[in-house]
């Protein structure tokens, strides 16, 4: 089977064939003919697998047809890299269409946003948060729409945007079709499913266990020793590039300036960093610029890099199903890849329970010649954040006394004639900004891509 059995519009062929597309994938199999035919769609697929052409493809058939010019289809997506990537997709699968898209994320100025949908779009591939900024300040219309794609559901979950979700969702049309993609399905993947999905078609590939092209092995060592292994694995390995997770963005952040101290060509993408420097990253990695990328579970959400070898988890992931979406990025389209993870004692129980996912032990492995004796320093300083600078306060401006206090005489009590001071206006009462210091509500201001 290869793409012309989809009998796709002539310039969407000629997409196809620029991207080098030959024969379709699993998930591009099955999909594909069911949203041509307008079914709503339960993609059930791990990162790697084709999905994003699995949606994009069918949509860009059905915008050939009809009005240009104003929003008929909406992708949204939990990340920056992962709209970007999306929204480059439908620039190479689309080149000949003429169908415009773009992507909208914060982390940017809005104003280029603002005049590019201006212009007209056909497509936009979105991040939740900066979406909504522009549904309130009415510089996105979604009223004609036809076509909606949430794209890494579980992930969007992860990552609290389903509020959201749910007020975009209020903000389209009844009468679309929906498409949902999702590496897992958890409770509350599957209640937004049943609430958006409209007698859909469930597609399912390949979402208990990583790629077989994939081998496993974990490396027992304690915790004071994992940057040291981590060198160590780096230099005793053959590598094309290698794609190190961490559970925290410092973490991330001092590992890949370590390992640039090594003489390593890596960058690390965490929260952090500003879009411009996560995208010199992420491209240079793929590219080749640099070798190895550290990286946040939640930063490398959308990350799809062709040829990575290895995946090394510094930090286990908290779930199975991290786990699996983390392996995922390697042994792709029949290549080979090798999955390391660090392990501490407290990890046994993570270990076991990624064990029972794959169906099969994992090998423990040790490097010959590495001291695993050394004892922890008293004071391990080696993640330890540095001091924030001292900041001065400044000085509340001291009250004058009044006239009378100068001659030495009692200060003016207001005339009550009783020698004491007068109790002003709202004295003993705490204000509202008090109040809110003192406990009050704050509002959190999470960080929404």
């Amino acid at each position: 089977m290869d793409f012309k059995t989809f009998n796709f519009h002539s310039s969407i062929a000629a997409g196809i064939s620029a991207a080098g597309y030959e024969t379709p994938t699993p998930i591009q199999r099955k999909a594909i003919p069911a949203v041509l035919k307008g079914h709503d769609i339960m993609g059930l697929a791990q990162t790697g697998t084709g999905k994003t052409a699995a949606f994009v493809l069918p949509i860009l058939e059905r915008l050939m047809d009809g009005g240009r010019g104003y929003v008929r289809a909406l992708i949204v997506a939990p990340t920056r890299e992962l709209a970007e990537q999306i929204n480059d997709n439908i620039g190479t699968l689309g080149r000949k269409t003429g169908i415009r898209s773009m992507s909208i994320y914060g982390g940017v100025n809005i104003k280029p946003q603002i005049a590019k949908v201006k212009r007209g779009v056909e497509v936009i591939v979105a991040c939740p948060g900066r979406l909504l900024d522009h549904l309130n300040q009415k510089t996105v219309s979604l009223s004609r729409l036809e076509i909606l794609v949430l794209d890494e559901a579980d992930h969007m979950f992860d990552m609290g945007f389903f509020p959201d979700i749910k007020r975009i969702i209020k903000q389209v049309p009844k009468q679309r079709q929906n498409l949902l993609f999702s590496a897992t399905m958890p409770r509350e993947i599957l209640h937004l499913a049943r609430e958006v999905l409209v007698d859909p078609v469930t597609v399912q590939i390949g979402i208990t266990a990583p790629a077989e092209t994939v081998s496993h092995a974990v490396y027992p060592v304690a915790h004071h020793l994992k940057t040291k292994l981590l060198l160590e694995l780096l230099k005793h390995t053959t590598t094309e590039s290698v794609l190190i997770f961490t559970r925290t963005k410092h973490r991330a952040k001092r590992i890949g300036e370590q390992l640039i101290k090594q003489g390593f060509k890596a960058a690390s993408i965490q929260g952090n960093l500003s879009q411009n420097k996560r995208q010199e990253a992420l491209s240079g990695f793929r590219d080749g610029t640099y070798q190895v990328l550290v990286a946040t579970d939640i930063a490398a959400r959308g990350i799809d890099v062709s040829g990575v070898s290895h995946v090394i988890n510094y930090d286990i992931p908290d779930t199975p199903d991290a786990y699996i979406h983390r392996i995922g990025r390697t042994g792709r389209a029949a290549s080979t890849g090798d999955a390391f993870t660090l392990v501490t004692d407290d990890d046994v129980s993570m270990v076991r329970a990624i064990e029972k996912v794959l169906g099969s032990s994992i090998k423990s492995k040790a490097i010959d010649d590495f001291d695993y004796e050394v004892p922890a320093p008293k004071n391990n300083r080696e993640f330890k954040r540095p001091p924030r600078k001292p900041t001065t306060r400044r000085k509340p401006p001291q009250r004058q006394a009044t006239s009378g206090a100068k001659r030495g005489g009692p200060a003016s009590t207001g005339g009550s004639g009783s020698g004491k001071p007068r109790r002003s206006a709202g004295a003993g009462k705490p204000s509202a900004a008090s109040k809110t210091r003192r406990g009050g509500n704050f509002r959190s201001n999470k960080r929404s891509d």
